[in-house]
This record gives structure tokens, C-alpha cells and sequence, in this order.
């Protein structure tokens, strides 16, 4: 499950069989465990790590080799095994808690800071256990201060975060001063949650979010870094580390810039193998963007050098690489030349601001069909995508109806029912940037849903290196039919009668090929403010092959609080009774009512026994 990539690689740890069998089933849904078991243990699966040693020990040697760790224990055991081990919440594991009979898991440690929560939610959805989370945070609602820019690749800075936390968790509000880095973080907000954003920069007990160092006199304020400086770097051929570390800590210094708004390092492709410029960069884990003289020279900067231009090709690379590594941000720092007098060498050094902030790792997609709209309706697989996502991207009415199964701070795109195009690419314009973001359809995601709309812009931008997954739900059709007995027992098929996409002349030969061919058939959106002639046409065509005594459902929103089933016959159909929230399914010559059923028999009671 690509979702659960930031908490890789998790260690788990059973020592019985009954709990080893839970831990395989949590692996046979695609999350990848690390399995540890005693040594009497090994013969129950091929798979398995083993361990001689006391567990208390086995697990101090491995405790830091892991980013998350399960253990099918006892809750008291599994205290006493890991309270040696703490240091402080911001270094320690998520760690969750799988009951032996896989009813119940529980988040131990590292709830929202680290990210078990969420974890834990994942997995109890994964093999239909109930999550325990006992946080303020989940049991109030809210969107914790500590995790705002987590899915974001902000840094946390420098303040009295347990403070602020704290203020928090007794309901009262807080303000937040925004002066770089995307905005989505606030749709994980609550409607009822006291955040208020300012645009003055506020006293004290406040949330920042800048670029900026945050002032000393700020002691009560906490400040979150979004990342979005670029560093451009040019420098003298053997360079030593320590001359360019000192170059960027005088730069950042100079211009009140926090180190943890550093996005990454660019500079010409000559330099790509500057032994001590891959060193910072390697030391900070900044990513390192480099760029052809040809590329640079296209740009406009302020202080471009003749002398540059002769020998490396183009007239900057310092302030060219900036902007460019920032998608054409702003230039905030003009370059500036940095030597020390008892080192060699000599460091080129610009910084430029980007718009959309620089998320250090890889995103992915989930193509989510999310059933006929009651969650006891959802798959366990599309339920675990679903809380795993960073953001939910749909059509305003699906993403309303899956609000009870959010997690607070989850992040959401709604549209209007019309802006699919845009709602896939902006989806696909997300996940490339590195969040992890799930599409949700009603219904099935490949039957008239988003999936093939995805894949097809997927395609035409030859994109094929973004983890994308598609997962099934239950579809209008399926709603519908089971709400009705056994409408679909032979064959049918489905047709939309919209013609958006479809003109009507192919529409209305498939409704003739399949009323003469005698399927049980479903259509969908059959009626809508704009379209009213469509379901008229169709009954008309459906009335030339079948008798009008042909039994006829309207389902409208099956499975929903205002579900409304209308049993009819193809000649008492009234089209002006249907709109778009409704499925319409005309019965084959042999299907037939009994009570509130519909039979299309198959033929079982016809062959002899």
C-alpha cells in the first residue's frame, strides 16, 4: 500500500501463534511488516525473522532500525518493553497495539506527532479491526497545531509548541499568521474550530507560518517552515563543505531565513560532481536541482557577469539556478560572493522564494469508488485508502458524505458535479507534487466514475512513474439491485443516458440493441433539469421490443438516509418522477414481482433434477 510509505519500514512483533496470524493478515493486505517471533515459532511461516534472545533485548538492538512498530502483545507488556527506550515525542516510533483476535487496535504512542493515529486507523481497516485512540485531538475533533504542515513537508521551528498544543486541547482559539506555503492545510480544519487568520503580524500565542527565523522576543508564538527556498550555488572548484555551510548559515542569517524553509541546492551541471556541495547537500538532505548553461542563460537576473558568461557559458548561475529550482519564484537574495580568508575557495550564493512549497517525497494516488454513499457501504480496502489519503479530491456531494469517516486535518478538494476534467487533473497536479491523494467516485470508480478520466490524462502526459491504485466499490447498479431482490440473475447491461459526452444517436442504438436483445438494463442518469426528453425516448424504445407490463424499479440515493424505491411497469412509467440521484431498471420478457421483489430467473427451476 504505497499510503503507508512514510512509516516505512514497520517493525511487528508476535510471540504466538495467534498473534502471528494477525500480523499476516495485516501482510496480505499489501502493507509490508517486518516480522519478528520467537525462534518456536519459525515453522509457522517461511516469512518470518526470528529472535533468541530476550525480547526486552532484541528489541533495544532494533528499535531504532524501524519508523513505526506493531506488537500483537498485551498492552502491559508492550509498556514495560518499550518505556526504556523513549527520548522525547518528536524522535520515538508510532506504535500501535493488535489485540490476538484482531478486534481491536490501539494507539499507543506517538499519536498525532508521529503519526500512529493515523496508522492505526490504516490497519484497523485493513482487516475490519476497531481502532482505540484515546488522544483530545480525536476525541474533540480538531486538527492538531503539530501536524498542520506534516503532509506538507514543513519543518516545525523554534516556540513553546506544548504551550500551543495546549491552548488547543481547552478549545481556545488561535491565530495564525501565513506568510508562505499553500493555504490546503486549512480545508483539514473543522467548521467549528477556533483558528483565526490574521494579516498583521501578531504579539505572542500565535501559530507562524514563514519563511522567516521567528524573533527571539516570540517566546510563546511557535513557527512552522514550510519549505521553499531554493539555494543557488556557485563556487571555485574544490570548495570545501565547511566554506559552503558557512556561505549559506551568512546568507540565512543576514536575511532572518530559518535553515528549515531550505527546499534544496541548485547550480550548474558542471558542478554536479562538486564534492563539497553534494556533501551539504547530503548532510542536509536537500534534494539538488541542476541545470544546463543554456538553461541558465535563458534567465534574467539582476547582476549578470561577463566573466561568467566567458568561462562557464552563461551570465549567472547562482541567482539563474534560484529561480529556476523555484519554478520561476521570486528572487530574495541577490547573489552574493562569500570567501574566509584561512580556507580556499570561493562560494556564489543566491536564494530565491517559490510559490508552492517543495514536499520531500514521492505521491501517489487512489482511485476510490466509495459505494452508494452509506460508509457501512464502503469496501475495507477503500476504507483504509480513504484515511490513509493526505486529501480527498470529488464532487462536492460524495466528499459530504464521507465527513463522518475523515480524519481531522485530512485535507479536501470539492467540485462541482460538471468539473471532472479538472478535478483528475488537479488530482494527478497534487499527487505529482508529493501528496497522497485519493479520488473518490460514487459507486464503482471504473462504471461512469473518475478512474478512466485519471488514467486516460495519466496516459496523454505519458506519466507512469506515479503509484497509482484502483479500488473497487459497490456500484449503483449492485445498490440498486440488491435492494430489490434479483433483478440481475441473467444478463444485463448499463447504459447512461447523457449525452455530454455521448451524442445521442450512439446512445439511442445501444437502448435498441439491448431492449431487442432482451438484457435486464440499468440506466443511469436517466433524467436531470437539462435533459428531460432522454428517459421519454428510451421508455419509447424499450416499448417497441418488451410488453408494457415489463416490471420497472426506480431507485433513487439506495442506501441513503432519503432512499425511495418505486416498483412500476414499463407502461406506467412516469419520466417526469426520476432525476439524477435515481437508477432506472427495466426488467427482461421473464422477470417478474413478487411482493417488493424483483426475480429474473436464471432458468434453475426449468432443468429437470
Amino acid at each position: 500500500m504505497p499510503l503507508l510509505a512514510d512509516y516505512q519500514p514497520i517493525g511487528a512483533i508476535a510471540t504466538t501463534a495467534q498473534g502471528l496470524a494477525q500480523l499476516q493478515r495485516i501482510v496480505e493486505t499489501g502493507v509490508p511488516l517486518s516480522i519478528w517471533v520467537p525462534s518456536h515459532l519459525e515453522s509457522t511461516h517461511p516469512r518470518v525473522q526470528t529472535y533468541n534472545r530476550p525480547l526486552a533485548a532484541h528489541l533495544e538492538n532494533h528499535w531504532c532500525h524501524y519508523r513505526a512498530w506493531i506488537f500483537a502483545l498485551a498492552c502491559g507488556a508492550v509498556v514495560r518493553l518499550i518505556a526504556p527506550l523513549l527520548s522525547h515525542k518528536k524522535q520515538d516510533p508510532p506504535v500501535c497495539v493488535l489485540s490476538e483476535d484482531g478486534q481491536w487496535i490501539l494507539s499507543l504512542l506517538g499519536g498525532h506527532g508521529a503519526g500512529g493515529d493515523r496508522l492505526c486507523q490504516v490497519l484497523g481497516a485493513t482487516i475490519g479491526a476497531t481502532p482505540i485512540l484515546t488522544g483530545a485531538s480525536h476525541a474533540q475533533g480538531y486538527f492538531p497545531v503539530d501536524t498542520w504542515g506534516k503532509a506538507l513537508g514543513w519543518q516545525q521551528g523554534s516556540g513553546d509548541w506544548n504551550a500551543i498544543a495546549s491552548q488547543q486541547a481547552q478549545g481556545k482559539p488561535l491565530q495564525v499568521y501565513q506568510t508562505c506555503g499553500s493555504s490546503l492545510w486549512r480545508t483539514g480544519l473543522s467548521p467549528d474550530q477556533p483558528v483565526e487568520v490574521v494579516t498583521t503580524p501578531p504579539e505572542n500565542n500565535a501559530v507562524w507560518i514563514t519563511e522567516k527565523v521567528l524573533a527571539a522576543s516570540l517566546t510563546s508564538s511557535v513557527a512552522w517552515h514550510p519549505r521553499v527556498l531554493w539555494l543557488g550555488i556557485g563556487c571555485e572548484r574544490g570548495t570545501p563543505a565547511a566554506l559552503i555551510q558557512e556561505a549559506i548559515d551568512h546568507t540565512l542569517a543576514q536575511a532572518g531565513l530559518s535553515p528549515l524553509a531550505i527546499a534544496g541546492i541548485a547550480s550548474i551541471d558542471r558542478k554536479a560532481d562538486e564534492v563539497g556541495l553534494c556533501q551539504v547537500a547530503a548532510a542536509h538532505h536537500w534534494p539538488t536541482r541542476w541545470f544546463s548553461a543554456q538553461e541558465l542563460a535563458a534567465v534574467t537576473v539582476p547582476t549578470p557577469s561577463a566573466i561568467v558568461a566567458a568561462e562557464m557559458g552563461t551570465p549567472s548561475v547562482a541567482e539563474a539556478a534560484a529561480v529556476l529550482a523555484s519554478d520561476r519564484g521570486q528572487l530574495i537574495v541577490p547573489k552574493q560572493i562569500y570567501r574566509c580568508p584561512s580556507e580556499r575557495g570561493a562560494v556564489t550564493i543566491a536564494l530565491a522564494q517559490a510559490q508552492r512549497e517543495f514536499i520531500p517525497r514521492q505521491g501517489s494516488l487512489s482511485l476510490i469508488g466509495t459505494g452508494p454513499g452509506a460508509l457501512d457501504q464502503l469496501t475495507l480496502a477503500a476504507r483504509s485508502a480513504l484515511l490513509a489519503a493526505d486529501m480527498l479530491v470529488g464532487y462536492d456531494l460524495y466528499l459530504d458524505l464521507l465527513t463522518p469517516l475523515r480524519r481531522p486535518g485530512q485535507m479536501v478538494a470539492a467540485y462541482a458535479i460538471t468539473q471532472e476534467r479538472q478535478r483528475a487533473q488537479d488530482a494527478i497536479d497534487l499527487a505529482q507534487w508529493g501528496l497522497n491523494v485519493a479520488v473518490v467516485s460514487s459507486g464503482d470508480c471504473g462504471i461512469y466514475g473518475m478512474a478512466g478520466l485519471v488514467l486516460e490524462l495519466l496516459a496523454e502526459a505519458g506519466i507512469s512513474d506515479l503509484p497509482v491504485e484502483v479500488l473497487p466499490g459497490v456500484s449503483a447498479v449492485n445498490a440498486a439491485a440488491a435492494r430489490l431482490g434479483a433483478p440481475l440473475m441473467h444478463d444485463f447491461c448499463t447504459i447512461s443516458l447523457s449525452d455530454r459526452l455521448t451524442p445521442w444517436p450512439v446512445i439511442e442504438k445501444r437502448l435498441r440493441a439491448a431492449a431487442a436483445a432482451d438484457f435486464v438494463t440499468a440506466l443511469y442518469n436517466p433524467r436531470s433539469r437539462d435533459r428531460q426528453q432522454q428517459l421519454v425516448d428510451a421508455k419509447a424504445i424499450f416499448l417497441d421490443y418488451r410488453s408494457p407490463q415489463t416490471p420497472v424499479a426506480i431507485v433513487r440515493a439506495a442506501y441513503r438516509a432519503e432512499e425511495h424505491i418505486t416498483l412500476t411497469t414499463l407502461g406506467a412509467l412516469e419520466p417526469e418522477t426520476v432525476d439524477m440521484f435515481s437508477l432506472v431498471l427495466i426488467g427482461n420478457a421473464s422477470t417478474r414481482r413478487f411482493h417488493d421483489w424483483l426475480i429474473t430467473p436464471r432458468g434453475y427451476l426449468g432443468k429437470a433434477s
